[in-house]
């Protein structure tokens, strides 16, 4: 119980947990390389430790760090965080070549203690115990040893955190065993759980909702051939299912999917959000899509308002200064020897007492070429409300900009694969410019005044996107996602191009 007595105390005393950890990430640190030139151990110990960190330490991003970690997946010690680092998370690289994040055992502890709270929580505010007393069912990213450096391991920060799974669990719980979730191949992997867990009593399922809309219907497609039955849900199959955990994307653009494939209006959902730098936030009522910001697993936050995201001298909030509403890129301070990181997310608060967070997207992430100012967010709630209108359902999507020309105005495109095609493609436009304009400002005054014109529907051939994830990925994995927008048509001109050959 001690995840939820750590949960307790850092929402009554937020401000002083999050220091006390600073203050014990940077004691513990003081003897590395980035401790000793960044005077660790007098910051530790000054009176104000969060204003003379901020005042010694910059905000670091990716290149800062990227030599420091190839020396310790080398071998080196004592650089970034105390002693040998043997484990490492490879980011999803969705606007990026991906990174190689460092991830201490202290870290995959705490996250492996957070899991255990976000299940404790919910076993305890639902009474639904039998969640617990079937198998669950995860999709781990897969890991390896790094051939390049023996004795160290890489991947998926979910795979490495099932290699921390207790013995328990793994022998009682778990429903597919490491080496078939470990499984390079993602298609064959994919189909070895089908087969395995068919006649499996699965109470608990914790996986991305972008793969697992894929798994369900591979799923259901098995079991049919298999029994000559024509079962229509997942819940037929699994009639015992009572929650879905969700991480890595939205779950809000896959809910109604999801509901149709599983079949069962009592299955609860709940959402977390974690990277490969650390576990964040989850869930704490299930009717409140917010999340809980978790201010004791092992990171330190620090917030910078996205406005000024670029400017040198950008003030640096903490959980003791943040304000609702208001888009704030994360820095993270981590038990893995991150410091002053930029994560690279875009969160808003939607509470300060207790603190609750929302994913607005990500940094990279934004339409700005003409002043409209449309965030990840702005698209994902504008594309919601148009499947909600129109009957839609969604698979996927990505928006890129349509070019200002002589003979026409610009504009967005959206690229679109649909689960369900809507009643109409200019319904569905209509519905989804009106939300736009209602929730942003700067969209809606340039639409006004005739300088952007009305966004432009694409529909797209079912397995579009995975198709460009399979061809633009040294792997397809659980990590795998679409772009959700750019301003450079790279990722929009490949898809389009896939999509012409499947329909040719």
């Amino acid at each position: 119980m001690r995840a939820l007595w750590t949960a307790r105390r850092f929402v009554a005393k937020p401000v002083e947990t999050q220091r006390r950890l600073l203050t014990s990430l940077l004691d513990r640190a003081s003897h590395t390389e980035w401790g000793r030139r960044l005077d660790f151990s007098d910051l530790a110990h000054s009176s104000d430790v969060v204003a003379s960190f901020q005042d010694h330490v910059p905000l670091h991003g990716y290149p800062d760090i990227e030599a420091d970690v190839k020396r310790m997946r080398a071998g080196g010690e004592n650089i970034l965080w105390p002693g040998k680092t043997t484990h490492f998370a490879v980011s999803s690289g969705t606007t990026s070549a991906g990174k190689i994040i460092p991830v201490s055992r202290e870290m995959l502890l705490s996250n492996k203690r957070f899991a255990t709270g976000v299940v404790l929580h919910y076993l305890l505010t639902r009474r639904r115990i039998g969640s617990v007393l079937g198998r669950q069912l995860g999709l781990p990213g897969r890991i390896e040893e790094d051939a390049s450096y023996p004795g160290t391991f890489i991947g998926e920060v979910s795979g490495l955190q099932a290699l921390f799974a207790p013995l328990l669990y793994r022998r009682l719980l778990q429903a597919v065993p490491n080496e078939t979730a470990f499984l390079p191949n993602w298609d064959r992997k994919l189909n070895a759980i089908a087969d395995r867990t068919l006649g499996m009593d699965i109470r608990m399922v914790i996986m991305a909702p972008t793969w697992g809309s894929v798994l369900f219907k591979l799923l259901l497609e098995r079991y049919n051939a298999r029994s000559g039955t024509s079962a229509a849900s997942v819940g037929e199959i699994w009639p015992n299912l009572q929650l879905f955990i969700s991480g890595g994307v939205a779950l809000s653009s896959y809910l109604e999917v999801l509901r149709d494939v599983i079949g069962k209006p009592d299955l609860d959902f709940l959402e977390t959000y974690g990277a490969s730098e650390g576990f964040f936030s989850y869930q704490t009522d299930l009717d409140d899509p917010s999340m809980l910001l978790h201010l004791d697993n092992g990171v330190f936050f620090e917030f910078v308002r996205l406005e000024d995201l670029d400017q040198p001298d950008a003030r640096r909030y903490t959980i003791a200064d943040v304000e609702p509403g208001i888009r704030y890129a994360p820095f993270l301070t981590t038990a893995s020897g991150l410091w002053a990181y930029k994560l690279g997310d875009v969160v808003r608060f939607t509470s300060v007492s207790p603190h609750k967070i929302r994913v607005a997207g990500r940094t990279a992430e934004m339409m700005d070429g003409y002043g409209e100012a449309v965030f990840g967010e702005d698209a994902r709630e504008a594309i919601e409300a148009a499947c909600s209108e129109t009957g839609a359902r969604l698979a996927d999507y990505h928006v890129a900009p349509r070019l200002l020309t002589s003979e026409r105005l610009p504009a967005h495109q959206w690229l679109v694969e649909f689960e369900v095609e809507p009643a109409g493609a200019e319904p569905f436009l209509r519905a989804l410019d009106a939300r736009l304009s209602a929730i942003n400002r700067h969209y809606q005054i340039r639409r006004e005044a005739r300088a952007f014109d009305a966004p432009e529907l694409i529909s797209l051939p079912r397995g579009t996107f995975r198709a460009w994830l399979a061809a633009t990925r040294a792997s397809v994995s659980a990590q795998s996602k679409v772009p959700r927008m750019s301003e450079a048509r790279t990722v929009a001109d490949a898809v389009l191009a896939i999509a012409a050959r499947k329909r040719s």
